[in-house]
């Protein structure tokens, strides 16, 4: 008999209680080992429309509903008696009659949201009837060819733009992706039809919701790690972006919450399988995110240690100074705080420099330490992409006499900076016969550096499958735009946009969205198209407030925390943003209004063990929370007044506002469910472009 474990029903016992939930673990083992025990009490449940439906009882209250034939169980949903019985009866499995795929669907006549089909005596009265829709010209053999149940047919073709998103949220994943795809313009894949006798259950979009529990251990995993072995599945129209042979470096580009991520970690994964004597970097640009790269991909190859050990996880730094290390010596690293004191000791003995000491910093950081610029030559051509204050030939030389001293000081204390260290490590590997890995898989690629690039150029930039990348130009938050091209990666013809994003509401996903341009290009001219995505489920609007004060902000969002916890949403789910260091005590005097344990996290340790995260925005990059709060969002505060002033040139502010953006962008696309941004009035202008009626709102309320 196979035993099969649904989404729904993993999704269902995340919701209950963990006392609840080592009940409902215990049955369900019990359920493996021996479908027949007299514990579980099974009960067919009569008034269900699908004839194998039962119930297993676990408490005196909870049930399991699963779903039972001769030769299969699956375990569909867990919740309290009522509630439990209600789905079932409201559900049936099918095989879809076009595409052959094994299918939970709910009916439509029990969705109350759903208007239900006008009678009518004839054919031509019930035509007219959906005449009007946006689907209502398209055959209902196309609809079925997206995977849309016969059952749902009509709904569809009668909805309205208002209505469509309502009636997605009920459909099958891969029809709800269609339907939203058809209603941005977009033309959606038709599904795979399986062939004739095929087993339903193993069509590639069942195997998005239902999984074969082999043994016990596997099992074991799906129930320990319910949200994090969900969201490790493969949506089918990635699989051929894991699966394809590219003869170059390639990418996969995409807004936040499509599963950039989620196509890496298989990516490495087919990588490591199909090449059995081969060695595999799976990297990102922080050990917070490696971390959690690492745990995701525990979930996914847990029962292949043999696997794992050929595919390794690292922070890319940490990867660079051990393979330094390992190939060329000890490195002593030069600190930001150690390069600036040099800087000023330089500018000292330096009369004829007018320039400032931050903006020989952004300059040394920015241009001549990436670029590893070491004579004056170099520096009087290099190209200073991303750095648009003009500078004449006079004003280069006035900054070389810095940049001399600044590197003969860093010499002779035996001080190495990091993008020396990737320099000279790409310099060894390129002249080597063979390299530490034979494949690297780059998460948030967009805020590789310079150096980086080239050290992951030299690991295999010409040879097959060596490099693939993973990332969102629109989060780029720490680099200045440059040339990957000219460093040898160059990703022409091989680079692809996801459109389907997983984690984000429609409603969150399209406010965030008001903040960038809807086609961004790197600078290489190759171009992220941002239209077209789609959400798979809604949400309540976010809730974007101009306030009067403090008081009035720290009252506010405290008020709004308290209605999210009333709702259900865990401490741990909830995630507070800020733009810097500055702020984090308004984070914290709203935690202590609203009773709610919270811990300020840091770039060591990204998760709070059960409270809610306290954290900038920077660090919010790849976290996600079911409530997210941004706040302090003060017109000095975003974009930062220090950014703007530091400018010495009025063109350089492009690229202030740009990053800024982003930054505000990466924090609100961490929200799954609710979203607050919040700002004191005069507000940030960002909080404008998120709501055009924020300030005539807030003038109407003074």
């Amino acid at each position: 008999m196979e035993f099969r474990i649904a989404d729904t029903f993993t999704d269902s016992l995340s919701r209950l209680t963990s006392e609840e939930q080592k009940a409902v673990k215990t049955a369900a083992f019990d359920l493996q080992l021996n479908p027949a025990h007299p514990s579980l009490q099974l009960h067919k449940l009569e008034k269900a429309k699908d004839p194998n439906f039962w119930s297993i009882r676990v408490t005196l209250d909870l049930r399991i509903i699963v779903h039972r034939t001769q030769n299969s169980l699956l375990l569909c949903y867990v919740a309290h008696h009522d509630p439990a019985y209600l789905w079932a009866e409201r559900r049936k499995l099918e095989t879809h009659p076009k595409t052959g795929a094994a299918q939970l669907v709910q009916l439509p006549e029990t969705v109350e949201s759903i208007p239900p089909p006008k009678q009518s005596s004839t054919k031509k009265s019930a035509a007219a009837a959906v005449a009007h829709g946006p689907f209502a010209h398209i055959p209902d053999s196309t609809l079925l060819g997206y995977g849309i149940p016969q059952e749902w047919l009509e709904s569809v073709k009668r909805a309205d733009e208002e209505s469509i998103l309502n009636i997605a949220s009920h459909l099958p994943a891969e029809a709800a992706e269609a339907v939203l795809e058809l209603a941005v313009g977009a033309v959606p894949k038709t599904s795979d039809r399986a062939a004739a006798g095929a087993d339903p259950f193993a069509h590639p979009d069942a195997l998005r919701r239902f999984r074969v529990m082999r043994n016990v251990e596997d099992l074991a995993r799906a129930l320990d790690f319910p949200w994090e072995k969900w969201s490790v599945f493969l949506h089918p129209s990635q699989a051929q972006l894991i699966n394809r042979t590219y003869k170059g470096p390639a990418r996969v580009s995409g807004s936040a919450g499509t599963g950039k991520t989620i196509v890496a970690l298989h990516r490495a994964v087919h990588l490591a399988r199909e090449n059995p004597d081969s060695r595999v970097l799976l990297t990102t640009f922080s050990e917070p995110l490696a971390n959690a790269l690492h745990n995701k991909l525990r979930c996914l190859i847990g029962n292949e240690p043999k696997l794992a050990e050929r595919l390794e996880v690292h922070a890319l730094n940490a990867i660079g100074r051990r393979l330094y290390e390992l190939n060329l010596g000890p490195i002593q690293m030069a600190q930001e705080q150690a390069i600036r004191e040099i800087i000023a000791e330089a500018i000292k003995s330096s009369p004829e420099n007018r320039f400032t000491p931050h903006f020989l910093w952004s300059e040394f950081d920015q241009v001549v330490d990436p670029w590893q610029v070491t004579t004056w030559e170099a520096y009087r051509d290099v190209p200073r992409l991303g750095r648009k204050s003009r500078l004449t030939e006079a004003h280069r030389k006035t900054l070389w006499a810095v940049f001399e001293k600044v590197h003969a000081a860093l010499a002779k204390r035996a001080l190495l900076t990091r993008a020396a260290m990737f320099t000279k490590l790409a310099a060894h590997f390129s002249l080597a016969k063979r390299v530490p890995f034979d494949f690297a898989v780059v998460d948030e690629a967009q805020d590789l550096s310079i150096p980086q690039l080239r050290f992951l150029a030299a690991l295999g930039a010409n040879r097959p499958d060596a490099l693939f990348f993973a990332g969102d130009l629109g989060q780029r938050i720490f680099q200045l735009p440059f040339s990957w091209k000219s460093l040898g990666v160059d990703l022409r013809g091989r680079s692809a946009t996801l459109k389907i994003n997983y984690r984000t509401s429609h409603q969150i996903r399209a406010k965030a969205d008001l903040l960038l341009a809807p086609e961004i290009s790197d600078s290489d001219g190759n171009a992220e198209e941002r239209r077209g995505t789609v959400s798979l489920f809604n949400g309540p609007a976010p809730d974007i407030r101009s306030l009067k004060s403090q008081n009035e902000e720290t009252a506010t969002v405290a008020a709004w925390l308290g209605d999210r916890l009333k709702q259900g949403v865990l401490p741990r789910e909830i995630g507070i943003f800020v733009r810097s260091e500055t702020e984090i005590p308004r984070a914290r005097a709203v935690a202590e209004a609203a009773s709610l344990a919270a811990t300020v996290v840091d770039k060591n340790m990204l998760t709070s063990q059960g409270n809610a995260s306290i954290c900038t925005m920077h660090l919010a990059k790849g976290l996600e929370f079911r409530a997210v709060v941004v706040m302090a969002c003060d017109d000095t505060v975003i974009p930062l007044q220090s950014r703007i002033e530091s400018v010495s040139d009025d063109s350089d502010l492009d690229e202030v506002y740009n990053t800024e953006r982003h930054l505000l962008y990466v924090a609100c696309t961490r929200a799954r469910d609710f979203l607050l941004a919040t700002g004191v009035t005069p507000a940030s202008e960002f909080l404008k472009d998120l709501d055009p009626n924020l300030g005539r709102r807030h003038q109407t309320h003074a």
